[in-house]
Formats: C-alpha cells, structure tokens, sequence
C-alpha cells in the first residue's frame, strides 16, 4: 500500500470527532455545491458526491434537504473556501482548509491558534508545495475484483494509487483535478461509493517526538474545533 495510505489510516481517525460539527461541515459544503451547480443531484456531480458523503456520515436525510433549501434561499450565506499555510511548534508545516462567510473573523481565529500554541501563519504558498492535493474515492468492491486490474484500468482516469482496506472497501487515489473522471467512471460501471473527498497528502513526512506530537496535536485540535475549518493537514509523521 502506497504513501497516501499510510498517511491517511490514522490521520482519519482522528478527525471529526463530534457528529455535530461533521454535519456543519458538509451541509456548508453542500451549500456551496448548490449554489456554484444548481439543486439537482442529477446534474449536479458534485452534490451527488456530498449526498453520499452524508449518508456515510450517517447525516439525516432532513439536514440534508435543509442545506439544499438554505442555499437556494435569498437569505442565506455566501460561503469562500480559503486556505491558510503556516507552521506549527517545531517547524512542522500546517494546512487549513475553510468555508466561511466572513474571512476577516476566521483569519484572525486561525492566527490566534497558531499564535497560542507556538506556530506562525504564513503567506499563501508557504508549505502548499510541500503537499499533493488529491482526491480520494472509497467504494464497495464488486464480488470478483482484482485491485491490480482495477489499478491498471483506472489509470486512465487519473489514479495513481488504489488498495483495498481493512473494512473491504477500495481505496482510489487521484490528482485533485480528475476528480470528476474517477466519479463518472465508477458511477458508469455501477460501483457504490462509499464517499469522495479532496485531500493534501505530504510529500515528505517530519520526524516528531510523543511530547512534541502531543503539543502539534492540541494546535490541530484546536483548529478543527472551529466551524469555519473544514480539514486541517500537516506533514507530521504519523504513529506506527
């Protein structure tokens, strides 16, 4: 199993911890789907996607249909997603991805964590080089799959690394842009998928202690515990 792998299977079992906030976090994103490609899942290839991400999340279907109204209603918020670079403690290199509507307060809470917790925010590209912005599709394999064929045939599309994983399901990994390629091609041969997300995958990980994982820990935390903050990525070596 390749780099995005190893990364990923412990980050994600850190994240979104609270139900709450996982359900703020893709209705908001559900919200800018509809606005930037209409209400209609049919045509819209992106909401279809977040639809399905919802249910995996066990997000009620109701939530679902109220950020579909809430984002063709007049008085709803205009959400911009940003992303803001900088360094936590002991120089590793941070990500935050955000979906706000006033960008002047999340700014200033996202500087104010750094600066609490002994980190910096940069300037836009500052650590964006050191990662890989991908996409990434988990779907239900079909009863006699070969993953190496699979492999072979979605190259084609853009995957660059697929595997399955410890709860049977396949894993695809592809440049961020052929997102909606990888999404056609397993919705035309009548693959399930589980979920479709973006991510940033480091190009090289960083060495830290258990004492210095702890303190890089409570400043992505703290992050994550905003609502304006969609995903937070560092380049910290993950626990074996």
């Amino acid at each position: 199993m390749g780099r995005a792998f190893e990364y990923r299977k412990a980050a994600k079992l850190k994240r979104w911890g609270n139900m709450a906030r996982v359900f703020t976090k893709i209705g908001k994103a559900i919200e800018m789907s509809v606005k930037a490609g209409g209400p209609d899942p049919s045509s819209n290839q992106r909401l279809r996607m977040l639809i399905q991400n919802a249910k995996s999340e066990n997000m009620p279907k109701e939530n679902v249909e109220r950020a579909i109204k809430r984002a063709i209603s007049k008085d709803t918020s205009d959400y911009k997603e940003m992303v803001y670079e900088g360094y936590g403690p002991f120089g590793i290199a941070i990500l935050v991805e955000t979906a706000t509507d006033n960008t002047t307060r999340t700014v200033a809470n996202v500087r104010s964590y750094f600066n609490k917790m002994g980190g910096s925010l940069g300037t836009s590209g500052s650590v964006s080089f050191m990662f890989e912005h991908k996409c990434h599709f988990r779907f239900k394999p079909t009863e006699e799959i070969d993953a190496d064929e699979l492999e072979l045939e979605m190259i084609d599309y853009g995957v660059d690394e697929l595997f399955i994983d410890d709860e049977g399901n396949v894993n695809a990994y592809a440049p961020f842009e052929s997102y909606g390629e990888v999404q056609k091609y397993l919705e035309d041969k009548g693959f399930e998928i589980v979920s479709g997300e973006f991510v940033r995958i480091p190009t090289d990980t960083k060495d830290v202690t258990p004492e210095q994982r702890e303190s890089i820990n409570k400043l992505v935390e703290k992050l994550e515990e905003d609502d304006d903050v969609t995903n937070v990525f560092t380049n910290m070596k993950e626990e074996e």
